[in-house]
């Protein structure tokens, strides 16, 4: 089994843990950050939120709100992780 395949399984299994499984999706594409709160507050309360979160950072999701963080939020997070100690 490639590293490549645990990675894609593991990813799989935390959204279908995820508190936004069964939601409607349109919830966590909001027209813009003012709108996030729906998303934010049902992120706020899921147990794998820090691996959606890390998912949407190293795939560089563009759109939506991932592991209660806004596209503009998440280009924040890489912005600093960037910056040296």
């Amino acid at each position: 089994m490639s590293l490549q395949h645990i990675e894609r399984q593991s990813s799989i299994e935390w959204r279908q843990a995820g508190a936004c499984r069964g939601l409607d999706a349109t919830i966590f594409y909001p027209d813009d950050d003012d709108d996030a709160e729906e998303a934010k507050s049902v992120c706020d309360l899921c147990g794998v939120r820090a691996a959606c979160l890390e998912h949407a950072l190293m795939n560089r999701e563009k759109a939506g709100v991932w592991g209660g963080a806004t596209e503009r939020e998440r280009r924040r997070i890489i912005r600093q992780r960037r910056r040296p100690a």
